[in-house]
């Protein structure tokens, strides 16, 4: 992935594309700042959560920009997102990640709402990166609350 993101910058350069070099440089950074600050080497896994974490920040910020009428800078944040996109893997859809959160509670043998750490921990390494962590949050809510 590192090696993508530094081909990917270089092209960047070459055709003179300023709002993809600026996007890739800020998110190498960040993939570096989180290695110096943790002192190890970040594998793919790693580095597509920070990458959803750059996206997940884009968009809020893109609504807050709407609200404020600042039409110009929310479009330069949306080009940005479809930019830090490629770099995610593809998307779990609600369903799949339903049928996960059961499984999930069905190992844990989750019982109430109160076991909703439990069935998180169990979720968490194999929707990173891969499905907004408040989109599985709220699926594992609904299910417990359920039982």
């Amino acid at each position: 992935m590192k090696e993508q993101l530094l081909q990917d910058l270089k092209e960047a350069m070459k055709n003179k594309d300023t709002l993809m070099k600026d996007t890739i440089t800020m998110l190498r950074a960040a993939i570096l700042q989180v290695e110096k600050d943790d002192l190890k080497t970040l594998n793919d896994d790693e580095i597509c959560g920070i990458v959803a974490k750059e996206v997940k920040k884009r968009k809020e910020a893109v609504a807050e920009y709407e609200n404020a009428g600042r039409q110009d800078i929310a479009d330069n944040l949306k080009r940005e997102i479809e930019i830090l996109s490629k770099y995610l893997p593809e998307q779990l859809s609600e369903e799949e990640i339903a049928k996960m959160v059961d499984e999930a509670i069905a190992e844990s043998g989750a019982a109430s709402p109160r076991d909703m750490g439990k069935v998180m921990g169990l979720l968490r390494p194999k929707t990173q990166g891969k499905a907004d962590g408040k989109v599985v949050s709220d699926i594992v809510k609904e299910k417990l609350a359920a039982l």
